[in-house]
């Protein structure tokens, strides 16, 4: 059987609901911890690492985590975003996790959408340069909605199956 952790960073939530979501559809023996609770990494088969994609990258929190986990360790990424799914600013940041984990077994990865603060948003459509972004982010609002969490939930059984 197959021992499970499910780690996450959250600022807004978005992250630390897709976690529950995966969380809760995996029927192993499981813990979900924030990144900050998670200290003893070495009895897990699989650790699931989700963080918000922050400046296109991994937040630290979540970079120090993914950095000191035990060598050949599985995992799985996740990340929620306020681009849309497959676009380039969650590319680079799952590019930059997996550059992280270089020495890990990385099973897959998953990235949905995930409501972006208001606050960033009002200030990025005032810069030239990342008002693109800011208008596409506006799109996320509402995320992660229902479809977001089963297409996390699947992501998770998956993996589990991968990690046996």
């Amino acid at each position: 059987m197959v021992k499970v952790l499910v780690a996450y960073y959250s600022k807004t939530g978005n992250t630390e609901k897709v976690a529950k979501a995966m969380y809760d559809a995996v029927n192993v023996p499981k813990d979900i911890l924030p990144v900050a609770e998670a200290k003893k990494m070495d009895h897990y088969d699989l650790i699931f690492c989700g963080f918000p994609v922050m400046a296109h990258s991994v937040p630290e929190k979540m970079a120090a985590f993914i950095k000191g986990l035990p060598k050949g360790q599985k995992v799985a990424l996740f990340a929620t975003h306020g681009s849309l799914r497959g676009g380039q600013l969650p590319r680079q940041a799952f590019e930059s996790a997996a550059g992280l984990a270089t020495d890990l077994k990385v099973l897959g990865q998953f990235g949905c959408r995930g409501k972006v603060d208001d606050l960033i948003i009002d200030a990025l459509l005032k810069k030239p340069e990342h008002k693109a972004w800011a208008e596409e982010a506006q799109g996320a609002r509402g995320n992660p909605d229902a479809a977001d969490l089963e297409d996390a939930a699947a992501f998770a059984r998956t993996m589990v199956g991968k990690a046996m």
